[in-house]
């Protein structure tokens, strides 16, 4: 293998050529000053970058070292620096491990441990390549796009997985910013019509005057303008899936013609009267209750009914434990690289709101938060005032009491088991191992209430994750 290149930044000739004989194992460059050091840099590609502070016009103090160093850090925040600073200017080297240093050392230089201290710094910067990869690269779910490993979202990962190969309709509730179009290709791609097209629609995003038209396409002369004949998505996704976004926003005139295409397989374009036989899947979703919808009219029932085939309910991002870190960690370093910058994890202030946080915006509010810290960050670790978060008050310490701590176990385990069966005492019951009248004791002890969800409409339909 070839040596890596160190690059020394260093006016000193006569330290510069002792550079040269002392680290064999590398490819040593050599550069005086600013300019040359930068424009190595970008020719080279150095492996490792060993900074004196003390650089022309001020050999004597510092700040072109450190302006050098920000230099660095800006145009090629992956190379490692480890600088070189005079003994007792411990100040100095604390600031330029803040402003991005990988590590320092004290003048005079002791080579061995200087050697010790570069290929320290290279083994660190592998490593941080190496879990970079992995954060990028890891699949922790059965469906691409989805990054969890909550045990409510891989059932539903596990559902979709089951119902791709069935040309089935299906109707994904769950909050906006959830992962439902990422589900909706999953189902897509998982199944027979993979090579076919995949077609979106937001119902909310488009004017219900000009709805009907996108949905179902126009003959020529059907209106003021329509110079042409069009298709609408509808006939686009013949072969393939139709996705309809947001379903609950679909205007009440629309909905009839929903209705007989998922009956017949049949549409008409805006101004056509001959009927066009399409062959779609039907994948909808909404964050809405359509069944209250459907009671109060603003839906119709029969429409509910064919489209809710299979129902799959997505837990939102608050109820996935410790996915919020997770996908936290997985977007900063995705982030991070992409903007060129080295970013070494989040500061425990920000775990800390991270947990806190009630994501109300979901997967899609968590990677916003976090590529905007990625970008705006000027330390190595994002903060909870990066993610643009408040820090949470310190918690007193729990009791030790042993009694105490049993009672807050046992509540907790109780409060899963109930959450994991969607509120059935016989099925948490049996989770837990236990006869039903001892659940009843402990719901009583901890003064838990129990309201069982409404079943799906559909039998068959998987439970809550």
């Amino acid at each position: 293998m070839s040596r890596p290149k160190l690059l020394v930044i260093e006016d000193d000739a006569g330290l510069a050529a002792q550079y040269r004989w002392s680290f064999p194992e590398y490819r040593v460059l050599l550069a005086a000053d600013r300019a040359t050091a930068c424009a190595m840099i970008a020719r080279e590609q150095p492996s490792i970058i060993l900074l004196d502070l003390g650089l022309p016009p001020d050999a004597e103090g510092v700040s072109e070292g450190f302006a050098t160093l920000e230099a660095i850090r800006r145009d090629w925040p992956q190379t490692p620096v480890v600088v070189a600073s005079g003994q007792g200017q411990r100040a100095n080297a604390l600031r330029a491990i803040a402003l991005g240093a990988t590590d320092f050392h004290e003048k005079p230089l002791d080579m061995a441990v200087l050697r010790t201290v570069l290929d320290r710094a290279l083994r660190l910067h592998d490593l941080e390549e190496q879990n970079h990869r992995l954060a990028v690269t890891a699949r922790p779910s059965p469906i691409q796009g989805i990054i969890t490993s909550d045990e409510g979202m891989l059932k539903v990962c596990a559902t979709i997985e089951r119902l791709g190969p069935v040309s089935i309709p299906v109707l994904l509730l769950g909050e906006s910013g959830t992962g439902k179009e990422a589900l909706a290709r999953a189902l897509h791609e998982l199944g027979p019509r993979a090579g076919k097209p995949f077609v979106a629609i937001n119902c909310a995003a488009v004017p219900e005057s000009l709805m009907e038209g996108e949905l179902f396409g126009h003959e020529r002369g059907a209106f003021t303008g329509a110079v042409r004949q069009v298709q609408g998505k509808f006939e686009t996704a013949h072969g393939g899936t139709l996705f309809l976004d947001e379903i609950g926003e679909m205007p009440p005139t629309l909905q009839a013609k929903l209705l007989r295409f998922l009956q017949d397989g049949v549409i008409e374009r805006v101004g056509g009267r001959t009927p066009i036989r399409v062959d779609a899947r039907i994948v909808s979703a909404t964050n809405q209750p359509l069944e209250d919808q459907a009671a109060s009219g603003q839906f119709r029932g029969d429409l509910l009914y064919r489209l809710n085939a299979v129902t799959v309910r997505i837990p939102p991002l608050r109820e996935r434990g410790e996915d919020v870190a997770l996908l936290a960690r997985w977007f900063l370093a995705r982030h991070g690289w992409a903007f060129n910058k080295r970013l070494k994890g989040f500061d425990p202030s920000a775990l800390a709101a991270l947990a806190a946080h009630r994501w109300p915006g979901n997967v899609r509010e968590l990677e916003n938060r976090v590529r905007r810290a990625a970008l705006m960050t000027n330390g190595p670790h994002i903060s909870a005032a990066d993610l643009e978060l408040a820090e949470p008050p310190a918690q007193p310490e729990p009791s030790l009491d042993l009694r105490a701590a049993r009672l807050r176990v046992e509540r907790s385990v109780v409060e899963r088991a109930l959450a994991r069966t969607n509120g059935s005492l016989s099925a948490a019951a049996r989770l837990l191992g236990i006869s039903r009248p001892t659940l009843y004791g402990l719901l009583e002890t901890h003064s838990l209430s129990v309201q069982r969800a409404e079943a799906d409409s559909v039998p068959g339909s998987p439970p809550p994750s």
